[in-house]
């Protein structure tokens, strides 16, 4: 960690004790730890709940919870979040902090493939958190947009947008991650359905708000 990124840890509310141990636990128990959400965009994602205080939240990916646990310490009561992963060997890790978090009773913890379970709960959402599998970011955008999933003033946040910095250079063969990134980079600035801008925070975030 460099001393400016630190500097900003340093000047940021601290993390909960409940986030901390999930985060350490992560790092102890899971491959590809780096996955997490962590502190500061956890607290940037808890900040733009407060502040548009959604009541229907859609996370595409909840990896071990942290990022599904800072969206519902910013809900107010009775607003709610479906979250939903692929990986089943991650549900034990993330339901066990779910249960041990007052906000847990906001979560809706999903099992399986977004594409097919989003069509499933048939909600209509003010905030959605895409983090899934970025092979699948242009089919979450086209399943979002065009299922009717998100409305006017809905907003979406995908994560990893810039992707180690690999959607700025040429393309590797047969890279599918890159492709898929850079290919919804493109839809969402070519679709005048919406308004976007990316954020330069971690990896990158692109913040999209429907028309």
């Amino acid at each position: 960690m460099d001393r400016l990124e630190q500097y900003i840890l340093d000047n940021t509310k601290p993390e909960e004790a409940l986030l901390h141990r999930l985060e350490r636990e992560t790092y102890l128990r899971v491959i590809n730890p780096r996955m997490i959400s962590g502190h500061l965009q956890g607290k940037l994602l808890e900040m733009l709940v407060r502040m548009m205080r959604p009541r229907r939240i859609l996370e595409i990916g909840t990896f071990t919870g942290y990022s599904a646990l800072s969206l519902a310490r910013g809900l107010d009561e009775g607003a709610f979040i479906d979250t939903i992963e692929v990986d089943d060997e991650l549900e034990d890790i993330a339901a066990k902090y779910f249960a041990e978090s007052e906000y847990g009773s906001r979560i809706r913890h999903h099992i399986g493939s977004a594409l097919e379970v989003v069509p499933r709960l048939g909600e209509v959402y003010d905030m959605v958190f895409i983090d899934g599998d970025k092979r699948e970011y242009p089919d979450y955008y086209r399943m979002l947009m065009d299922g009717g999933y998100v409305r006017s003033g809905s907003v979406m946040l995908a994560d990893n947008i810039l992707w180690y910095g690999k959607v700025a250079e040429p393309i590797a063969r047969n890279d599918r991650h890159t492709e898929a990134i850079v290919e919804f980079n493109r839809m969402v600035r070519e679709d005048e359905r919406v308004d976007n801008v990316i954020v330069p925070i971690r990896d990158g975030i692109n913040l999209i708000r429907v028309k």
